[in-house]
């Protein structure tokens, strides 16, 4: 009897997906800044139904606790922590797909957190993307999203880490 192939990590695609997600969210928040800022009116797409607003947010989602940045950094700082000891269990590529968007939204926000202003680790996001009835957001914001209902349905169908599936 030949042993069981094991699948191959996953942790390559995981870091390729975080870092593309990074990149993009620090280049379109380069440019929103740039284009954005101290504009009189945003920039209107799609009949409207799509706005390009520069916003800054001290707080969490649809901006949550404002005097609460210090704490949000150490979550996320928390998160990158787990999802980085997580990797080297990951053999399923849609769960390294999914923890690379994680990745790479939360560190996208943390560094805005890091690096802009007030202040280390209390820094404020930029946010730029505005769509009707909904707060204004940001690519890492999205990936954020995007990675946690991927997680949800990924556990719904009862896909492991490692690739096999939970007997039901």
């Amino acid at each position: 009897m030949q042993p069981a192939v094991q699948p191959r990590r996953r942790i390559g695609v995981l870091l390729g997906v975080a870092l593309c997600v990074l990149a993009l969210d620090a280049v379109t928040k380069i440019i929103a800044v740039k284009e954005l800022t101290n504009r009189r009116a945003p920039i209107r797409l799609l009949g409207g139904f799509l706005k390009l607003t520069e916003s800054r947010n001290p707080g969490a989602a649809f901006s949550l606790g404002t005097s609460l940045t210090l704490l949000y950094s150490a979550i996320a700082v928390t998160v990158i922590i787990v999802i980085l000891r997580t990797s080297r269990r990951i053999r399923s590529l849609p769960w390294a797909i999914t923890l690379g968007l994680l990745l790479g939204g939360a560190t996208g926000n943390l560094s805005d957190r890091i690096f802009r202003s007030p202040g280390l680790f209390r820094g404020w996001v930029v946010d730029w993307i505005e769509l009707p009835h909904w707060p204004v957001f940001n690519l890492a914001d999205s990936a954020i999203v995007c990675g946690g209902i991927l997680a949800v349905l990924l556990s719904a169908r009862g896909l492991r880490l490692d690739g096999t599936r939970e007997q039901r």
